[in-house]
């Protein structure tokens, strides 16, 4: 059976084996249900997007990233929908996570502009996805299912469109100081910011004191991540 090393930190090992767990089932059936998410979404992607019913053919999306592809669709218009449609979108919903993100990152959002330039892939009949597009989603689940997150929202898919090298919003989103090692450590940042609101307080989150929170956040868990990759490449 083809072995696959899995690094864990030294607290984390720790208590793994303290506890007894049994790793490789675990991981066996992690990646299986991680599997299943992917191929289920890589299906959705290779039909037209039909903007009356993103929901049900994403069901593991948020209402949030539904709107945006709806939006997204509604851009492109007679051509495929690109990663800059997709961009475009995430700006003009207005109130999810992705935008606070990029807010955290010091990035004036309404000072981004996106170019409306076709991209390659996404022939047929219907409202199909650029090829750039499709990837950039594809990463954004990729991100969703790393971060132990059982949905797929703006946030992941602000991480896909930042790590997308072919796309029109990559590039834009990389001129901005937004890439993809960056944009996630943001990302893992406001959701710990999120979470930390939540728990202490009794209303919803306002911007202002999400945008505070997701920097205390940032800055220590920069600190560890980067300690964790370096483990990971030292030789």
């Amino acid at each position: 059976m083809p072995k696959i090393n899995v690094y864990l930190p030294d607290d984390l090992a720790d208590s793994v084996r303290e506890a007894g767990l049994p790793v490789s089932a675990i991981c066996q059936y992690a990646l299986q249900q991680a599997l299943r998410r992917v191929a289920g979404l890589r299906k959705s992607l290779a039909q037209p997007l039909e903007p009356d019913r993103i929901a049900e053919q994403f069901p593991q999306i948020t209402a949030r990233m539904a709107t945006v592809l709806g939006l997204a669709a509604q851009r492109a218009a007679g051509r495929s929908v690109t990663t800059g449609d997709l961009l475009h979108a995430l700006i003009a919903e207005g109130s999810n996570l992705g935008l606070q993100v990029l807010g955290a990152m010091d990035i004036d959002v309404a000072a981004i502009t996106v170019p409306d330039t076709a991209e390659p892939g996404g022939a047929g009949e219907g409202r199909h996805l650029s090829a750039p597009a499709v990837a950039a989603i594809e990463l954004a689940v990729l991100e969703s299912v790393s971060l132990s997150h059982n949905y797929v929202g703006c946030e992941h898919l602000l991480i896909g469109l930042s790590a997308e090298p072919d796309g029109v919003a990559g590039a834009v989103l990389r001129d901005l100081g937004a890439d993809a090692r960056a944009t996630k450590r943001a990302v893992a940042a406001a959701v710990a910011g999120y979470a930390h609101l939540r728990a202490t307080t009794a209303q919803p989150a306002a911007a202002t004191d999400l945008l505070t929170a997701v920097r205390a956040e940032l800055a220590p868990l920069i600190k560890r991540i980067e300690a964790l990759e370096g483990r990971v490449t030292r030789p």
